[in-house]
């Protein structure tokens, strides 16, 4: 059976509900082929493959119907791409569905990137730690992996697009879903500079216990964990927890004892837990990342243009703008490059500073 047909008979398979990865093995190891078992009568199937009665009741319920065409952007644990730290888990996935440069898969099958989260709910000193590391692990050439969650994850891959890196979201929802809702713009743009990865099939439903399973493949496909702030009850003390078992080094930035959010992370320090003070000493140890040795996109490349930017905030600024809502609607990956400009036009008289870093243009 060769590949395609095999990937086509997968997808099928796998398209149905209550099918995971060890039915399907073991339909294989029966049946010699997926596709020689869905050719087989379905009592049969039961009692040679001890289907359930509700996987009984799914099967029956897609004999009937077209076989679904996987999308171009999936992936099997029978693909050659599929990388192999995932084949290897307990639970592995059954698909994963991506968006982004496919070059970046070369990365993660490899280990070759480090992954960094923390609370939903972070201090502005964590924020703003987050937001720096992911800079300096894309300056330094490391692919940088995250959740795309509220929060530490959300500004690390800020970050790391504004050092022109290679951000990869490992998603709890489907890739058509942003959560939460205020990410989407930021899910975009690591789609079209990184990759965004999920287990999910586009329109399912999104389930509580999603995020916090993700966190297997986050850990799986990295040379290091690092933590940034997390309180005594979080999704990163899980990752934190499975990256140990699978003999990931982990990192932990300290910080104040008495804050809340900071118990868990500062906890982690205290079983023994690396620190991190500054991003040098984690890219000391791990050394140049994959991505070092590229050729740098020329600062023309990497920035809109000077005077295509200052037209495009013009045209924002009919009304109040943070600097956040700026940076993403003309697509700025250097959030300095951007307060460089807006000062200018500041000084100019083209536009008014309000409270709460906002600018608004001077009609």
């Amino acid at each position: 059976m060769n590949l395609h047909s095999r990937r086509l008979a997968w997808y099928r398979w796998a398209s149905i509900d209550g099918f995971g990865v060890a039915t399907l093995r073991r339909l294989e190891a029966i049946f010699g082929s997926l596709d020689t078992a869905w050719q087989t009568p379905l009592p049969v199937l039961q009692r040679c493959a001890g289907l359930n009665k509700a996987q009984v009741r799914s099967l029956t319920g897609a004999l009937n119907t077209p076989g679904p065409v996987p999308p171009r952007c999936w992936l099997s644990p029978t693909d050659p791409a599929f990388p192999e730290p995932l084949r290897q888990l307990d639970r592995p996935p059954l698909q994963l569905f991506w968006q982004g440069k496919g070059s970046t898969w070369a990365y993660l099958r490899r280990k070759q990137a480090v992954a960094v989260v923390g609370s939903r709910t972070a201090s502005d000193h964590a924020l703003i730690w987050a937001e720096r590391l992911g800079r300096h692990l894309a300056k330094t050439g490391w692919p940088v992996v995250s959740g795309l969650a509220a929060g530490v994850d959300a500004a690390v891959h800020r970050g790391c697009l504004a050092g022109l890196g290679r951000p990869v979201g490992v998603l709890g929802t489907h890739l058509q879903r942003a959560y939460p809702q205020d990410n989407q713009t930021l899910q975009q743009r690591v789609g079209t500079a990184g990759l965004l990865l999920s287990e999910h099939p586009p329109g399912g439903p999104v389930g509580r216990g999603h995020f916090a399973a993700r966190n297997r493949l986050l850990v799986s496909l990295v040379r290091a964990l690092v933590i940034v702030e997390c309180p005594r009850r979080s999704g990163a003390l899980i990752a934190a927890r499975l990256g140990q078992e699978a003999g990931v080094p982990l990192w932990v930035v300290p910080a104040d004892a008495g804050r809340p959010s900071a118990e868990g992370s500062n906890q982690l320090l205290q079983q023994g837990a690396t620190v991190l003070l500054h991003g040098d000493d984690l890219c000391s140890s791990l050394g140049s990342g994959p991505l070092q040795s590229q050729e740098k996109t020329s600062t023309t490349q990497q920035v809109t243009s000077t005077s295509g930017m200052v037209k495009q905030l013009l045209d924002q600024l009919g009304e109040p703008r943070t600097l956040e809502e700026l940076q993403d609607q003309v697509a700025a990956a250097d959030r300095g490059l951007l307060l460089t400009q807006l000062f200018q036009l500041q000084i100019e008289g083209s536009v008014r500073a309000l409270p709460g870093l906002r600018w608004v243009r001077v009609c």
